[in-house]
């Protein structure tokens, strides 16, 4: 029988002042994360930290808290995060493109999210409209400035450090675009493939956008294909991550299919979860089950009327499909996402 290990007597009056205080400053449904954050702060305190460390942790969770805070009142609305380079001039057909997709992008009533400087990420603001635009900075020693169309906005949120902003970027994305751009850009579009193919993001659409005819990322998929693919670093499924193209229309139409009847995904006690915005026929959950028993560890894949135990009640009118999913087939569960937009 496994023990439940001890609580010292201090641990026992940690917890009550930690508890006490929560109590009397910090009510509410999540006290139970906020008390283990305390402790967690206790522990670095007994752990000697240095100060070097807690201010760096420090500063993480002020950045963390405030871009949370800022994305807060628009988390229902979906947004795409472009990404792209800074030197791009207005008048590069790259420049013009973005604007193009941006704007094609908020006629559909979403939301973008760029680094807020020039070249790309200002397009996107522009085609976008500062209402419909948030801005992730980062402040760099050169080069990096806040766009005008973003500057002094409430939604622009200035950050010290790379990966707290990038994990804005994808935490709160529906969608990235990827126009022509540097390392950053090429940072970028590479981890949100490693995070979607590993599972440590949620499946989601990825374009990128060429300017019409060119030739940037044909030639990016041309060294995957030959170096990543052909040599077996990646599976074959892995090319359906993500959608080249040099028309914005396609790169808008892919991104509005992929949530045509799928809406979003979590995780229940190991169990995947899709929720639909509206149910299947029973001949296409049977098609799914067909075509995708390769992915499932066990069982089938069911389809529900609506929440399951455990997910807190989210979105209550959605239904769900349900698989015990190998986790290690991103490539093939997007093929799933696709087929189930289709029937």
């Amino acid at each position: 029988m496994d023990r439940k290990p001890q609580v010292s007597a201090a641990q026992a009056a940690r917890d009550r002042a930690i508890d006490a205080f929560l109590e009397e400053y910090a009510g509410g449904e999540n006290r139970d994360l906020l008390a283990e954050m305390m402790v967690t702060i206790c522990r670095l305190a007994r752990d000697g930290a240095s100060r070097g460390d807690l201010k760096l942790l420090s500063k993480v969770f002020k950045e963390l808290r405030y871009a949370f805070k800022v994305f807060a009142p628009y988390r229902r609305i979906r947004k795409v995060s472009i990404f792209g380079s800074s030197r791009t001039p207005v008048d590069h057909p790259d420049y013009v493109q973005a604007d193009r997709f941006a704007r094609r992008m908020r006629q559909e009533r979403w939301m973008v999210i760029t680094g807020a400087g020039d070249g790309i990420m200002r397009a996107g603001h522009v085609g976008a409209g500062r209402e419909a635009s948030f801005g992730v900075a980062i402040r760099l020693p050169f080069e990096q400035r806040t766009n005008t169309i973003i500057a002094s906005d409430p939604k622009l949120v200035n950050f010290k450090y790379f990966f707290t902003r990038k994990l804005m970027f994808m935490k709160e994305a529906s969608a990235i675009a990827l126009f022509p751009g540097g390392f950053g850009t090429h940072d970028e579009g590479f981890e949100a493939l490693t995070l979607i193919q590993t599972g440590k993001a949620d499946p989601m659409p990825i374009v990128l956008i060429d300017s019409p005819g060119g030739t940037y990322w044909q030639h990016w998929r041309t060294y995957v294909k030959a170096e990543l693919l052909g040599t077996g670093m990646i599976s074959p499924e892995d090319m359906h991550l993500f959608l080249l193209t040099d028309d914005v229309d396609a790169a808008v139409q892919e991104i509005l299919r992929f949530y045509r009847r799928y809406h979003s995904s979590r995780y229940v006690r190991g169990t995947l979860v899709l929720r639909l915005n509206e149910m299947l026929t029973d001949e296409a959950v049977e098609r799914l089950n067909d075509t995708f028993s390769d992915i499932l560890v066990e069982g089938r894949i069911v389809q529900h009327p609506g929440p399951l135990e455990g997910e807190g009640g989210e979105f209550p009118d959605k239904p769900r499909l349900t698989m015990a999913f190998d986790r290690k087939s991103p490539g093939r569960l997007r093929m799933l996402i696709n087929q189930i937009n289709a029937d």
